[in-house]
């Protein structure tokens, strides 16, 4: 299934901007960036549980925000691009 991950990290002191690091890598480890705070990935329920519970337990609930948009695996005609970044092919090939 495909998962919008977005977050909001708090970056007004050293704290924050760890919190913000760690959230960023976890959602590489996973997905697609799509933009600054926000990703794209596909992963099965369990890896989404999985990811779900490292990026709860990485925020700090008082100063960020953490929203998961389920898109399911029929997901290309929920998708529109439009803009100057070329988009992905999400279960394509992907060349590190």
């Amino acid at each position: 299934m495909l998962v919008l991950i977005t977050y909001d990290v708090n970056t007004e002191d050293a704290a924050g901007r760890k919190r913000l690091r760690q959230v960023s890598k976890q959602c590489v480890d996973y997905g697609q960036r799509v933009q600054n705070s926000v990703f794209e990935c596909l992963v099965d329920p369990a890896q989404y549980k999985l990811l779900q519970t490292k990026l709860l337990e990485i925020i700090d609930p008082a100063k960020d925000s953490l929203r998961f948009y389920q898109l399911g695996n029929k997901y290309q005609s929920k998708i529109e691009h439009f803009g100057a970044k070329t988009s992905y092919e999400p279960e394509g090939v992907l060349l590190v």
